[in-house]
C-alpha cells in the first residue's frame, strides 16, 4: 500500500505551495532591504521585532509580537541574516510566525478542526496487508504512536488494513480538539503544518509532546515512501519535492523547539 495524502483547506501562509514559493522568488524581484538594525524588545504583547527601533508588522498589519524570547532571536536573526535584498524564501520562521499571527489567532478553532479532521483519516490507521516486512515496520513505528495517542491524551485510534476510510470514535476526535484548544497560535500553527506534511495529526501531535524526535517524526511519516524506495529505487523529482517538504517541516519542528525554550 503506498503513501497515503490528503489536501485540507489549509493556510494561506502555513503549509505553502512550494512551487508558487519557488515561482515567486525567480519571478517577482526581491525587495531591497531598507533598515540597517535589528531588535528585539520586551513589550505587554511578549517579544517584538523592531527594525531601526521601529515595530514589524505582519502583511495584516499585526504587530510581530512573540510569545517566547528564543523564537524572537531567531526571527530577528532571519531578518539580520537578509543582505541588499529581503527573501522571504530564507525567513520560514518569520513566516510561520506571520501566519500564527493573522490567521491562526483569529479563529483558533478553525485550526484545531483542521487537524482533527486530519486525524479522522489519520496515516498511522491505514496498514499494509503485504509483504510482511511492510507490515512489521508499519506496526513498529505506528503502534507505539497510537499507544502513545491514547495514554496521553486519551484519543483511542482504530487501525484497519487497506484504503477504505475507517471512522475513528467520536470521543477520540474529541479529546484531540480539547487537547489541541489549550495550545496558543503559534504552536497550533507549528502542528498545523506538521500535520500537513506528514499526513498524521499524532505525528505532530507526539511531536509537541516531545515524545519523538523532528528526524523519527519524519521518518514515521515515509514509512511506506522509504519501503517503496528500497524495492524500486529513488527518483529525483519524488526525492526534490520531499526534501523541499521537509525544509518546511524542519521549520515548524523548530518553532515547537523554540517555544518550549521559552
Amino acid at each position: 500500500m503506498g503513501r497515503r495524502s490528503g489536501r485540507m483547506s489549509g493556510l494561506p501562509e502555513n503549509g505553502p505551495d512550494l512551487n508558487r514559493l519557488a515561482r515567486d522568488r525567480f519571478e517577482r524581484p526581491l525587495p531591497k532591504r531598507f533598515y540597517k538594525t535589528v531588535a528585539v524588545e520586551e513589550g505587554e504583547g511578549g517579544y517584538r521585532l523592531t527594525l531601526d527601533g521601529r515595530p514589524v508588522r505582519t502583511p495584516l498589519k499585526n504587530r510581530l509580537d512573540m510569545p517566547s524570547r528564543a523564537l524572537a532571536d531567531a526571527v530577528a536573526g532571519e531578518w539580520d541574516a537578509q543582505g541588499e535584498t529581503i527573501d522571504p524564501a530564507a525567513m520560514p520562521l518569520t513566516r510561520l510566525a506571520n501566519t500564527a499571527l493573522d490567521r491562526v489567532a483569529p479563529d483558533p478553532g478553525r485550526i484545531v478542526g483542521e487537524i482533527a479532521d486530519y486525524a479522522g483519516t489519520d496515516l498511522l490507521c491505514y496498514r499494509a496487508d503485504a509483504p510482511d516486512g511492510l507490515v512489521e515496520r508499519q506496526n513498529a513505528v505506528w503502534d507505539p504512536l497510537l499507544s502513545w495517542g491514547a495514554r496521553a491524551i486519551g484519543a483511542r485510534f482504530v487501525a484497519t488494513v487497506g484504503i477504505v476510510h475507517q471512522p475513528q470514535p467520536d470521543a477520540s476526535l474529541q479529546a484531540v480538539r480539547d487537547h489541541l484548544m489549550a495550545r496558543d497560535a503559534f504552536t497550533l500553527t507549528s502542528i498545523h503544518n506538521a500535520t500537513t506534511l506528514t499526513g498524521s495529526a499524532i505525528v505532530a501531535l507526539a511531536l509537541e509532546a516531545g515524545e519523538i524526535a523532528p528526524d523519527e517524526a519524519w521518518a514515521a511519516a515515509h514509512v511506506d515512501e522509504d519501503w517503496q524506495i528500497g524495492l524500486w529505487g529513488r527518483d529525483a523529482e519524488a526525492e526534490a519535492r520531499r526534501a523541499a517538504r521537509q525544509v518546511e517541516f524542519d521549520a515548524a519542528a523548530r518553532l515547537l523547539a523554540l517555544l518550549a525554550e521559552g
